[in-house]
């Protein structure tokens, strides 16, 4: 990001404002550390219930912020709102990420473990996730048309310059939206004349079910449409881990 951060080595009480970097921060070994956390850090279970809840990405409680006394918080520019972090950077130490692909995450996770005193396990870490990803080989020639879906009503894709768009990539898929930049609102009459092959339904941002399979079939009766979890494709901290074991079952 550019900015200069200066954090006590190594913190001792940190805030998380984004749920795939608490996620990681656990699988650290440093949950006892973490003093703060948003109402999406739902992973591992117990981050909200040792610490404090300090909001949303995108509304933080400045005042419960302050009761947790952070010598470090850790944010993202995507997920996080430009005005919040600037007003706790006033007073706290702030580190933000900036994730756009696999090798940004990776090197996220090198950079949260330095930052905390953790290097050696998160070299090993991000390790795991590069052997794991480079494992998915060479996809199918030519590549699978995919639409992938967050949100509804409007309908709203992931395109280019996403972490989406990345892993989709790594998975052999071709982006139908790829010509778009980030999230796009697509209209149905697009989405019928880009004619995917597949239509990926995220659990998340928009929590899409199996009713909501039938409206897109009516839209692209010959695409494929499947529900997807979202986690596994936008989660960029140690859930990677998984990612690939489910980007290759899903080619």
């Amino acid at each position: 990001m550019g900015r200069r951060v200066v954090v006590p080595f190594p913190p001792q009480r940190i805030v998380s404002l984004v749920p795939s970097q608490t996620e990681l921060l656990f699988d650290l070994g440093l949950g006892a550390r973490v003093v703060g956390v948003t109402k999406f850090c739902i992973h591992p279970p117990e981050a909200r219930q040792q610490a404090t809840v300090v909001g949303g990405t995108k509304n933080f409680d400045f005042a419960k912020i302050a009761t947790c006394q952070p010598d470090l918080i850790i944010g993202n520019k995507e997920e996080n709102y430009q005005a919040g972090i600037e007003q706790l950077a006033a007073h706290y130490p702030v580190w933000l990420s900036d994730i756009s692909d696999l090798p940004g995450a990776l090197r996220m996770i090198k950079q949260v473990g330095l930052i905390t005193g953790q290097g050696p396990r998160a070299a090993a870490l991000a390790a795991t996730v590069a052997e794991r990803f480079g494992a998915l080989g060479v996809a199918l020639s030519p590549p699978e048309s995919v639409a992938y879906l967050i949100w509804r009503k409007p309908y709203m894709a992931a395109a280019a310059g996403t972490f989406i768009d990345d892993l989709l990539a790594r998975a052999g898929f071709a982006n139908a939206f790829g010509a778009l930049g980030r999230y796009p609102e697509i209209a149905p009459e697009q989405l019928a004349h880009a004619a995917p092959q597949r239509i990926l339904l995220s659990s998340e941002p928009y929590p899409f079910k199996e009713k909501h399979v039938a409206e897109l079939q009516e839209i692209c009766p010959a695409a494929r449409i499947q529900l997807v979890d979202g986690e596994l494709f936008s989660w960029y901290g140690s859930r990677l881990l998984h990612a690939a074991a489910y980007l290759s079952q899903l080619r």
